[in-house]
């Protein structure tokens, strides 16, 4: 299972009960924050979690309503005792973004690893789950993120007999090993069946509409993006400023084939996001007016 807690839904500046933007995720005791803005921190201590199992950072771009809050968890981070490295992902110009950040955090007890994007699309494997980093349509380099858990096929006894797999090699065949022993060899798919849906969290903010994001959004269990704008007549602003409004979110959503959408990243001006949401509805009726430490917990199909 996947916990997904929407940290900040803030874009530009904070507002009152609404911090800038930060999303973290929980993996079998992996946390993973996309973004980092200003009360990232704070937002976090009411919801309950720590900082201490934040192992990966993401960042989409490095406007500061993004970025501006990870010195200061840098140091929460150190002061929690954690002595494990972090790994830092972003676009180009990563590590000397970070560095001229931490001229007032100089000093931390664990490593920092830095992985900087070059590609359109990258895939990450990291903590036993994928990061796919895509391009996305912004006034500077911005990525995109999904977060893909993949489920192994389910296990058939009745097929290993039929494989004449011997049992004492059962267990090692569930978990990917190919086995080479007696005269024969032994792989995987003679005892299990084909993979099974996994978990996909897509969450994208700053950008304009564009294909990279449907094709890496497709078939998402949870879609979040940014939705700026939710007064109809601001789309000559989100074009100028490389933002997108609430309808046009929806319209991703809905061509992605995504089960839910939470919006995010509002404009100060969209203090009430919840009054256009029944509009948007009608675009993809699944779609939910994201607010700081909305969660949810996504977990595998039981059907499957």
């Amino acid at each position: 299972m996947l916990d997904v807690c929407l940290l900040g839904t803030s874009g530009m500046m904070p507002l009152p009960g609404r911090w800038l933007t930060a999303l973290m995720t929980r993996y079998n005791g992996s946390g993973l924050l996309i973004d980092c803005g200003e009360g990232t921190q704070i937002t976090l201590k009411e919801k309950g979690w720590s900082v201490h199992s934040i192992d990966t950072i993401c960042f989409t771009h490095y406007h500061g309503d993004h970025i501006s809050g990870l010195p200061g968890l840098l140091l929460s981070m150190g002061n929690s005792d954690r002595l494990e490295p972090v790994t830092l992902i972003g676009p180009k110009g990563l590590e000397r973004v970070v560095s001229a950040l931490r001229v007032i955090a100089p000093e931390l007890p664990f490593e920092l690893k830095f992985i900087e994007l070059r590609a359109p699309e990258e895939v990450i494997e990291i903590k036993g789950y994928d990061i796919r980093a895509f391009q996305v349509k912004h006034n500077v380099l911005c990525y995109g993120y999904s977060i893909i858990i993949h489920r192994g096929g389910r296990f058939f006894p009745e097929k290993a007999a039929e494989n004449n797999v011997p049992q004492k090699y059962w267990n090692r065949l569930q978990k990917g090993d190919t086995i080479t022993e007696e005269g024969r060899t032994f792989t995987p798919d003679m005892v299990i069946g084909p993979e099974r849906k996994g978990i996909k969290l897509t969450y994208c903010t700053d950008s304009r509409p564009v294909k990279s994001i449907v094709d890496n959004a497709m078939n998402s269990d949870l879609f979040i993006c940014e939705g700026m704008y939710g007064e109809k007549d601001r789309d000559a602003k989100a074009r100028e400023y490389k933002h997108m409004t609430f309808f046009e979110a929806a319209q991703l959503a809905k061509e992605a084939k995504v089960k839910e959408l939470w919006l995010t990243h509002y404009s100060p001006s969209l203090v009430r996001p919840e009054d256009y949401i029944k509009e948007t509805r009608k675009i993809f009726p699944n779609t939910k007016v994201g607010k700081d430490r909305k969660s949810i917990t996504l977990e595998f199909d039981k059907d499957e």
